[in-house]
C-alpha cells in the first residue's frame, strides 16, 4: 500500500505539470479504474483518506489563474530580487497603506476550472427562454452573417484592440469605422457622423445636450411619440442640467417664445406611424430651435432620409444591422449632424489626413474636444463607445452593399404590408395607415385572447396600457412566422392566401411621396466585397494593420489591458443571450437574473459595497450615474443648494466632465510634489465651500500611480463637511482583494468590467460601468421605465441612465466567468502580480529615466509615470517618439499622459 500511494504521488505530480497545458485533463487521468480500485480498498478496510490524500490524488479541479497570470514563481522571484523586497507580501506590505488592507480573504465560492465553467454557464443560460420577439421598440433580431460572427466577434485580432490613440497600429479598425461613419452619412443624408456613442437612449441625451449649448435655452420638446427609454434617458439627462422637458405631439408644440433649444421627434415613431416632419422642422428653424431626429438605418433604405428635409441632427441605434439583441446591449448607436455642428458633436470621428510620405491615412479627429483636455468643458463625458458593433454594422454594410440592403427592407415592408392586410380582413383596426415595420393594433376581440394564442406560439407582442398590441417585424421573419401571427390575431388566411388577394396592387411607402429617391452607398468598398470570400479577406486584412493582444500587452494607462481568455468569451455568441429581447418578461430571463445576482454578490464582495447596478453601459456612464445618485440623495435631504465637487488634478480625465453633466460645479484640488492630493489646498477647499459642498472625486490609487496615505483621513473629512466621496474605480485592478473601497469611506464607484473584470476592449467599446454603493444610496439607482427593477417602487431612483434596464447585459458573463474562474486566491494574486510588475519595470527604468511619483516607501501602484521632459532639452526627443519607436519593435504600450499634455509625460500601465 505505501509503494501504491508513492506511485499515485508521482503520477498526480505529473498530473499537476501536464493541467497547465491541457485543461482539467487531470480528471481523466485520476479516474481511471486503477484509481477506483485503490480508493475502494481504503474505504473497505474503513480508513477514509485524508483531504490531502484525496487533493493529491484526485486534484480538485484546473487553476486557470495559473494561465490567466503572466509570470512564473521563477520570474517572480527573479523580480523580487530586482525590487530587493524578500516576498510579494513584503511588497504589498510596503506599497498599500496598512490602514486600509483587507485583513481576511475574500468570502467567494472556490475557483472553478474552464470545462466545468462553460458548463455551468450552459445551465444558467438554458433558463432563458428564447421565444419570437416582434416587441420592437427600437430592438430587433437580425440575420448575423457568419463571416462576419466567426472573423470579427469571434477574433481575438479585433475584440482585444484598445482605443486607437496611436493611429499607426490602428489603421485597419480605423477604415472599418470610417466605413461606419460614410454609412450613416450616407443612410441619414446628414453631412458628418461620429464612430459610434452607446445606445439610441443615451445618443438622444447627447443631441439635447448639443441643443442646450448651441442656443443656451433651457427647453426642450420631445414628441411623446419617441420609444419610451428613450424619453426616460433624456428627462433624467435634462434633469441634472436644468433643461425643462415637455412631451407634446407635433401640432401642440409652441416655439414662438424663441425659448425652445431643440425638438426631438421619432420617424418612423415608436408605434410605427411614418408621417411628414417637414413642417415641425420648418417651425422649429423659423424660432431658432434645432430638430432632433431618431430613426432607423434600415428604414432609411427605403425611406425620405431626415437630412433631406432639414434636421439638424440624426441619431438612432444601427444593432439591427447585423448586431444580436443581446438582451439589451452592447449596441452601437449612431449620430449625425449638419457641418456648422461637427465641433459640438459629442463622441469620436475617424478623419483621413496624410502622413509624413504624403499616403492617405486615418486617425482620430478634433480630439481637442474630448474630455481628457477640455475636462468640464469638453463637448461630453465620452471617453469610449461601441467600436466593436460598430465594426459588425459597417462590416453588414459592406457585405450586403446598398442593393442586399434595399432587399432586406422591402423584404421586412412587404412582410409587414401582408400582416396589415391580413389584420384588416380578420376585423382588427390598425392605429395608422403608413408604416415601415410596426403595427399598433386595436383588437377586434379582447386582447387577452390573442396574447395567450401568442404565448401557444411562444411568441412576444408589444402591449399598451390602452390596451392595444403592437407588432414589429424584422429580417428574420419567415413564411411560417407570418402565418403563426395571423392566427394568433384570429385571421383564417395564411400569409401566401393574404399575398395572393392583395395582388400586384400592393400600397405601401414606396408608392408614396416617403419613398426614398436618393442613392446611397455608392462608395466602393460598399460594392466590391459581397461574397464571403471577399469580405473575409477585407475583414483580415485590415486586423492584420493592428495591434491588439494577440500581438502584444497593451498596457495603456489606467486602461490596463490584460487577458480575455477564449473560454470567457465563448458565451457571448450562445443564442441563449444573444437572441433575448431588452423587453420580455422577467420568467422568460431567468438565466440573465440569475447571473446578475451571482456578479452583483461577488462585486458587493469585491468592493466592500451593498448594492450594484449594471445600468451604466461605460465607464464615463458609470461616473455620471455615481453622481447622479449623489445628487438625487442630497436633493432627497432638501440639500439642493449642495452642488460643489471637489477633484483633485491627480484624478481620471473623465471625472469633471461627469461632474458637469451631473449639474455639479467643479473645484479643482492641487496635488503635492510626491503626486498626492495637497492636504493644505483640499482643508481650504472644504472649509471654502463646505455649505455646499457634494462630493469629491478621487481615483485611486491616483493617476499619478500611487496608494495615497492620507485617503482614509480625506473621505472622512468630505463626510464631516455634508459630502459624499466618489472614488473612481477605473483603477480597481490595483485593489481587488488587498482592500475594498467601500471600507475605507468611500459611499459610490463605478467599476470598469472592461479593465479590471476582463471585458475585452473590442477596439474602443464595448465597455461596461456598473456603479456600486453604500446603502444609504441604494433607493436612488438607476430605474426603468419598460422593465420594472427593484428601486422602481420606490421613487427616490436618479431616474434611467441606459436604454437597456441591465446596460451590456450580453458581455457581463464575461466578467461572471473571470470571478468565478479566478476565485479569491486568484483574483488577489492577479493585482499582487500587477503591482509587482509595475515596481519591477520601475525599478529597471529608474537609473535611466525619472520615475516622476512614488509612494512614501518608494514603491509605485501597478502604473507609474516617466518624465521625459528633460530629452526634449538634450535631445529635442519627445514622449511620442519615444513611443512611436516602441512601436516600430511591435509594443503598444505607452500613453501620454492625460492629466499633463502640455508637458508630455509618459505613464506606463501593467498588467498581470
Amino acid at each position: 500500500m505505501q509503494n501504491c500511494a508513492k506511485s499515485w504521488g508521482v503520477l498526480c505530480r505529473s498530473v499537476r505539470l501536464q493541467s497547465r497545458a491541457v485543461g482539467c485533463s487531470r480528471r481523466a487521468v485520476c479516474g481511471t479504474a486503477q484509481n477506483i480500485r485503490w480508493n475502494s480498498t481504503r474505504a473497505a478496510a474503513g480508513a477514509p483518506a485524508s483531504p490531502r490524500q484525496i487533493e493529491l490524488i484526485f486534484p480538485r479541479h484546473d487553476d486557470f489563474s495559473e494561465r490567466h497570470i503572466g509570470p512564473g514563481d521563477k520570474e517572480k522571484t527573479e523580480m523580487l530580487q530586482t525590487i530587493g523586497v524578500e516576498s510579494i507580501d513584503d511588497l504589498i506590505d510596503k506599497t498599500v497603506p496598512a490602514s486600509i488592507r483587507l485583513s481576511r480573504p475574500l468570502k467567494m465560492d472556490d475557483q472553478v476550472c474552464e470545462n466545468e465553467i462553460l458548463q455551468t454557464l450552459h445551465n444558467i443560460a438554458s433558463k432563458n427562454k428564447i421565444w419570437r420577439s416582434y416587441i420592437g421598440m427600437g430592438y430587433y433580431n437580425c440575420s448575423v452573417p457568419q463571416a462576419i460572427l466567426r472573423n470579427l466577434l469571434e477574433n481575438a485580432g479585433w475584440v482585444t484592440q484598445y482605443t486607437p490613440y496611436q493611429p499607426e497600429v490602428s489603421q485597419g479598425r480605423l477604415e472599418s469605422l470610417l466605413n461606419y461613419q460614410t454609412m450613416v452619412c450616407d443612410l441619414t443624408g446628414m453631412d458628418v457622423a461620429n464612430a459610434s456613442l452607446l445606445d439610441e437612449g443615451t445618443a438622444a441625451a447627447e443631441a439635447m445636450q448639443l441643443c442646450h449649448r448651441h442656443n443656451k435655452r433651457r427647453k426642450f420638446y420631445v414628441d411623446s411619440r419617441c420609444h419610451p427609454q428613450t424619453i426616460a434617458v433624456v428627462q433624467t439627462r435634462a434633469n441634472y442640467i436644468g433643461v425643462t422637458t415637455e412631451l407634446l405631439l407635433p401640432e401642440e408644440m409652441d416655439f414662438s417664445a424663441k425659448d425652445v433649444s431643440g425638438v426631438l421627434f421619432q420617424y418612423p415613431d415608436t408605434n410605427g406611424k411614418v408621417e411628414d416632419f417637414a413642417q415641425l422642422v420648418d417651425r422649429a428653424h423659423q424660432n431658432g430651435t434645432l430638430a432632433c431626429c431618431a430613426t432607423d438605418l434600415l428604414a432609411l433604405c427605403i425611406l425620405r432620409p431626415p437630412g433631406e428635409f432639414g434636421v439638424d441632427v440624426s441619431l438612432g441605434s444601427s444593432q439591427r444591422l447585423g448586431v444580436p439583441l443581446c438582451y439589451g446591449g452592447p449596441h452601437a448607436a449612431f449620430f449625425a449632424v449638419k457641418e456648422n455642428l461637427v465641433r459640438m458633436m459629442p463622441g469620436r470621428m475617424v478623419g483621413v489626413t496624410r502622413d509624413a510620405a504624403g499616403k492617405e491615412v486615418y486617425r482620430l479627429a478634433l480630439q481637442t474636444r474630448e474630455q481628457h483636455i477640455r475636462r468640464d468643458k469638453a463637448t461630453s463625458n465620452i471617453c469610449t463607445a461601441q467600436a466593436l458593433l460598430a465594426n459588425m454594422a459597417a462590416m453588414f454594410c459592406v457585405y450586403h452593399g446598398p442593393n442586399g440592403l434595399k432587399h432586406i427592407a422591402r423584404r421586412v415592408h412587404n412582410a409587414t404590408l401582408i400582416l396589415a392586410e391580413g389584420l384588416n380582413r380578420a376585423g382588427h383596426q390598425l392605429h395608422h395607415e403608413m408604416f415601415f415595420d410596426t403595427l399598433k393594433i386595436h383588437c377586434g376581440c379582447p386582447a387577452k385572447e390573442v396574447l395567450d394564442r401568442a404565448a401557444q406560439r411562444q411568441m412576444n407582442l408589444r402591449t399598451y396600457n390602452d390596451g392595444s398590441l403592437g407588432v414589429s417585424l424584422d429580417e428574420t421573419v419567415t413564411e411560417r412566422d407570418l402565418d403563426d401571427l395571423l392566427w394568433v390575431f384570429g385571421c383564417e388566411s395564411s400569409a401566401e392566401l393574404v399575398a395572393e388577394n392583395m395582388g400586384e396592387d400592393i400600397k405601401g411607402i414606396l408608392s408614396t411621396a416617403f419613398k426614398r429617391t436618393s442613392k446611397f452607398l455608392a462608395h466602393q468598398v460598399f460594392n466590391s466585397y459581397h461574397s464571403e470570400t471577399n469580405i473575409v479577406r477585407y475583414m483580415k486584412r485590415l486586423e492584420n494593420k493592428d495591434i491588439s493582444l494577440v500581438h502584444s500587452m497593451i498596457p495603456l494607462g489606467s486602461c490596463t489591458m490584460k487577458l480575455n481568455s477564449s473560454s470567457e468569451l465563448t458565451p457571448i455568441t450562445w443564442a441563449e443571450f444573444a437572441h433575448i429581447h431588452p423587453f420580455v418578461p422577467l420568467d422568460q430571463s431567468l438565466g440573465y437574473q440569475q447571473l446578475f445576482k451571482e456578479l452583483e454578490k461577488d462585486l458587493c464582495e469585491i468592493t466592500g459595497y451593498d448594492k450594484i447596478s449594471f445600468q451604466p453601459n461605460s465607464g464615463a456612464q458609470g461616473e455620471y450615474a455615481g453622481l447622479a445618485a449623489i445628487k438625487a440623495y442630497l436633493n432627497g435631504r432638501g440639500e439642493h443648494h449642495r452642488t460643489v465637487c471637489l477633484i483633485p488634478k491627480s484624478a481620471h480625465g473623465t471625472n469633471p466632465a461627469s461632474a458637469q453633466m451631473a449639474g455639479m460645479k467643479i473645484q479643482p484640488v492641487e496635488v503635492d510634489k510626491n503626486g498626492n492630493i495637497d492636504q493644505v489646498h483640499l482643508k481650504a477647499m472644504v472649509d471654502k465651500h463646505k455649505d455646499n459642498l457634494a462630493a469629491i472625486m478621487i481615483t485611486y490609487p491616483s493617476t499619478n500611480g500611487v496608494f495615497e496615505e492620507g485617503i482614509g483621513d480625506v473621505c472622512d473629512l468630505i463626510h464631516k463637511n455634508g459630502g459624499q466621496v466618489y472614488l473612481d474605480g477605473a483603477n480597481m485592478n490595483a485593489q481587488v482583494g488587498l482592500c475594498r473601497p467601500g471600507d475605507y469611506g468611500s459611499d459610490v464607484s463605478h467599476l470598469n468590467l472592461h479593465k479590471t473584470f476582463c471585458i475585452p476592449h473590442g477596439g474602443g467599446g464595448p465597455g461596461m460601468g456598473p456603479i456600486g454603493v453604500k446603502r444609504h444610496l441604494a433607493p436612488y439607482l438607476p430605474s426603468h421605465p419598460v422593465i420594472a427593477l427593484p428601486q422602481d417602487i420606490d421613487a427616490r431612483s436618479l431616474g434611467t441612465i441606459s436604454a437597456a434596464p441591465w446596460g451590456s447585459s450580453a458581455i457581463l458573463p464575461i466578467s461572471w466567468a473571470y470571478i468565478k474562474m479566478m476565485g479569491a486566491k486568484g483574483l488577489k494574486h492577479a493585482t499582487e502580480v500587477a503591482i509587482l510588475n509595475a515596481n519591477y519595470m520601475a525599478k529597471r527604468l529608474e537609473n535611466h529615466y525619472k520615475i516622476l511619483f512614488k509612494g512614501s516607501k518608494g514603491f509605485v501602484a501597478h502604473e507609474f509615470i516617466i518624465d521625459t521632459r528633460p530629452f526634449k532639452k538634450s535631445a529635442n526627443i519627445e514622449a511620442v517618439d519615444i513611443a512611436k519607436r516602441l512601436q516600430d519593435y511591435g509594443m503598444l504600450d505607452c500613453f501620454l499622459d492625460n492629466t499633463d499634455m502640455d508637458n508630455k509625460i509618459w505613464e506606463l500601465s501593467v498588467p498581470q
